[in-house]
């Protein structure tokens, strides 16, 4: 019976809980730098793009699947909205390109997928190879900067907070909605539970297959419009190793990598966890290269603890 309660109190509070633990040590280590609002307000900035990139990913995840090209959907989609809002189109016009873009590339993902019957894992690491290349021919291999004013604006402030952080908050109200009260997303719980089950019960699943990749693909978009946003200029290398920061992000969010399990919520603390884990490893001095040693290490570690606490519990 107490390794039932644990369950089911990893479950609701386990990634909170993973959360205050880490704000708790990195206020000890720098009490002067990371306890102050502006730094708060900094990890909240910074988290922006790894939240949206891993509500994308979540979707794949869910389905039992993954989807490695998240980052260069992003990159990809940012490079596009800067040469067309350099070629003239106004920025409201260049956004909405952006965020159809992002769609028509998961949906490209999701066609294959589907086509092939080949798992996610080796289409998507296509997919990512082949959108990098295309942002690199398409740019020359250079950056592209000097944006409108207006476009650069949607990573400002208002009235002292981070546009992001409303674009994430409203994103993530949307997104609970969607997974607890309609009928679509619990058809996706279903099929990433047990794919053959789903399909016996008249689930189609090559469609849910394509509509959980679009989602992934518009998230993306969205989150590669942020990103050249908040840089103020589109780089041909932008979005690189960001699907490792996404997929960290549901793992330690609770997203199961066996699918069908998952919460939107635990999603967001989990790239809050990877945006505060970043943040802090930069005040204290340590090297990326050990940053990504962190990441790879929680990944495992979360996977896991997932599996041992299920079998514990069995």
């Amino acid at each position: 019976m107490k390794k039932i309660k644990f369950k089911v109190f990893w479950d609701r509070f386990g990634t909170l809980f993973i959360l205050v633990l880490i704000l708790a040590i990195l206020s000890i280590l720098s009490p002067k730098y990371f306890l102050t609002w502006d730094n708060f307000k900094q990890i909240g900035l910074q988290s922006t793009v790894y939240i949206l990139l891993a509500f994308g990913e979540f979707f794949a995840i869910l389905l039992a699947g993954i989807d490695l090209s998240v980052g260069a959907m992003a990159g990809l989609t940012g490079m596009i909205i800067a040469m067309v809002m350099k070629s003239g189109v106004p920025v409201a016009l260049s956004i909405i390109i952006g965020i159809l873009f992002g769609l028509v590339l998961g949906l490209i993902n999701g066609s294959l997928i589907n086509w092939f019957g080949l798992h996610p894992f080796i289409i998507t690491l296509g997919t990512q190879a082949i959108y990098k290349g295309v942002n690199l021919v398409i740019s020359n291999g250079s950056p592209v900067f000097n944006l409108p004013i207006a476009f650069k604006q949607i990573s400002g402030y208002y009235f002292g907070i981070p546009l992001p952080v409303v674009t994430v908050l409203l994103f993530t109200l949307v997104l609970f909605w969607f997974t607890r009260k309609t009928v679509l997303a619990r058809n996706m719980y279903a099929l990433g539970g047990n794919r053959q089950a789903a399909w016996f019960s008249g689930i189609n699943t090559k469609r849910y297959t394509l509509i959980a990749h679009m989602l992934t693909g518009l998230l993306s978009g969205i989150a590669g419009i942020v990103m050249t946003s908040r840089v103020g200029a589109a780089e041909p290398l932008a979005g690189n190793g960001y699907e490792t920061y996404a997929i960290a992000a549901c793992i330690i969010g609770g997203t199961s990598f066996f699918g069908g399990k998952g919460k939107i919520t635990g999603v967001l603390l989990g790239g809050l966890i990877i945006g505060t884990i970043t943040n802090g490893l930069n005040i204290l001095n340590v090297s990326s290269f050990y940053q990504m040693i962190v990441m790879g290490m929680l990944i495992i570690g979360a996977v896991a603890l997932e599996k041992a606490i299920g079998q514990t519990i069995k």
